[in-house]
């Protein structure tokens, strides 16, 4: 690519591959409702990756002002506002699934849908990837037997370090981990999971949001840190190890803070970052300042993916009561991520370009 040309692309909007997510679940109508506003279109091109009649039937049981364009290849893509364009990668048409309902046949389109949208990204066509949620039964019942999006696509892009990072308000939060059990917790937390969680809070917070010197919170596990090992021994035994660790590669990491207090340190922007060690304890205060808007960022994978903070929803699959906000707030980042990248591409292109 020549500088005239990377300065060029620079000006468009950036392309967005959406994936539709399960087409049983809401995904469909929350994808529809999000293109059919003004501020997704403001902020990049749109390009749709799923069910071709099935974006037909949902903008039309929405009865939402939107013509429903399939497009094919690789080809630049270019709607026009009142324009939803749609890639279609499946052989055929799917087949008769009930909505609400998880299905083998519809969690193998998902999965589809998903490679199709890396396969762009990795190629150049798209400049990031924004999903919509799939279902983990309907891709298991499919015979894809990954946890969810994160580890699947870090198998896509053979990615080693990868982690799931949730955007929401003052807050940005990385996870040691993520849907397990509360009594098997203490067990899987490692000074290695602990200090690569660290590691990618740094990268993600340097790299994709451009802090210089970012500060990275370390919460600990135990009430006021275990309180000199009163409460329990984790802090000093796992994580503080991890946090040495950590500094000693220069990372502006915290020792272990009592969780009740670090959050709001965060979100009065004293940490540029928090890393949370499970599920709850970083999600309860991202909802409590953030509900519904939240979006999941995927850290360390060669590509820009973000998706929405929120399952499939069966239960209200049909009703149109869906709200798209993580979705528009999914998007939103994934363009500002696009633009940032593309910046720094041009700038290390007129570099060589200047020699």
């Amino acid at each position: 690519m020549s500088v005239k040309t990377s300065m060029m692309r620079r000006k468009e909007k950036p392309l967005l591959g959406i994936t539709m997510g399960d087409p049983a679940g809401i995904g469909p109508e929350v994808v529809a409702k999000a293109l059919a506003g003004t501020k997704v279109r403001r902020l990049c091109r749109p390009l749709v990756i799923g069910s071709f009649p099935v974006m037909q039937q949902t903008v039309q049981s929405l009865k939402l002002k939107l013509e429903v364009v399939q497009v094919a290849g690789h080809e630049a893509v270019f709607p026009r506002s009142n324009q939803l364009a749609v890639l279609d990668p499946l052989d055929r048409p799917l087949g008769r699934f009930t909505r609400g309902v998880a299905a083998s046949v519809t969690g193998a389109a998902s999965v589809l849908f998903i490679k199709k949208a890396v396969e762009l990204s990795q190629l150049g066509c798209i400049d990031g990837m924004v999903t919509a949620p799939i279902n983990k039964e309907a891709i298991n019942m499919a015979g894809c037997h990954f946890h969810g999006h994160t580890e699947l696509l870090a198998d896509l892009t053979k990615t080693q370090d990868s982690g799931m990072m949730i955007v929401g308000g003052p807050l940005r939060i990385m996870f040691v981990t993520t849907h397990v059990a509360i009594k098997k917790l203490p067990a899987l937390l490692t000074q290695a999971k602990i200090e690569k969680a660290i590691r990618l809070a740094h990268v993600a917070l340097r790299d994709l949001f451009g802090i210089k010197k970012p500060r990275v919170g370390v919460a600990a596990l135990n009430p006021h840190a275990g309180e000199h090992g009163l409460f329990g021994d984790e802090e000093g035994r796992i994580i503080l190890p991890a946090v040495r660790a950590a500094q000693a590669q220069g990372i502006l990491a915290s020792d272990p803070l009592p969780a009740d207090t670090l959050f709001g340190k965060a979100a009065r922007g004293d940490y540029d970052g928090v890393v949370a060690l499970y599920h709850d304890q970083g999600l309860i205060p991202l909802k409590l300042v953030a509900f519904g808007t939240c979006v999941n960022l995927t850290v360390g994978l060669p590509i820009i993916r973000t998706s929405v903070d929120h399952g499939t929803a069966f239960d209200i699959v049909g009703k149109g009561i869906a709200d798209p906000g993580s979705l528009v707030e999914a998007i939103t980042l994934a363009a500002t991520l696009a633009k940032g990248r593309s910046a720094v591409r041009s700038v290390s292109l007129r570099k060589k370009g200047a020699r």
